[in-house]
């Protein structure tokens, strides 16, 4: 009975782990350019990105910090999440929080990061109208800021977008450089 249970332990762990993350590669494009569907795509350009900056980082690349006023891999990975987490409760008209969560490991930060810029392309794919969201920020003191969308593009999207180059960067200052075959301006990747 234990050999039983122990087995369908196994097999459940590897279905879980034999999951595909999204942005492997990316989806073909709308058909139709609306505000919501480039929105997406911009969303979707940032997954992929963030896919591959983050594929195969070693302990030693996540600890690389290139100078001691300067955030490890690790600690700019967790920042492009927080960036996701603000993206993903603006689209859901949520208050984003800024409170302290449990601490994670690289893989979760990955797979929930990914998890978050999907969902986020897909709330926007379907929109029309992004004067809708409003990205709601609760800070410390009790006070909710609110800013219009456009401040999600030129706030946490890009910012996310330039934490990623920060992370090719590191991973290739740290040896480990960005992997061969992924064609940023296609979405596609190639086996070399």
């Amino acid at each position: 009975m234990k050999s039983i249970v122990a087995f369908l332990i196994l097999l459940i762990s590897l279905s879980i782990s034999a999951q595909k993350l999204p942005y492997y590669e990316l989806a073909e494009a709308p058909k139709e350019f609306t505000a919501g569907s480039v929105a997406s795509r911009m969303i979707d350009g940032l997954g992929f990105r963030y896919y591959w900056a983050t594929e195969g980082l070693t302990d030693n690349d996540l600890q690389y910090r290139p100078t001691k006023e300067a955030r490890t891999t690790l600690e700019t990975i967790d920042h492009i999440l927080i960036l996701s987490v603000m993206t993903l409760s603006t689209l859901e008209g949520k208050e984003v929080d800024f409170s302290e969560n449990e601490a994670l490991s690289f893989e979760d930060i990955r797979k929930i990061t990914l998890e978050n810029f999907k969902k986020s392309s897909e709330i926007l794919k379907k929109t029309k109208d992004l004067s809708t969201f409003v990205m709601k920020i609760k800070r410390k003191s009790g006070v909710i800021e609110e800013y219009p969308f456009w401040n999600q593009l030129n706030g946490p999207i890009a910012d996310a977008i330039w934490h990623v180059g920060q992370v090719v960067t590191f991973r290739r200052s740290s040896g480990n450089p960005f992997p061969k075959g992924v064609g940023l301006l296609t979405g596609k990747v190639s086996k070399q």
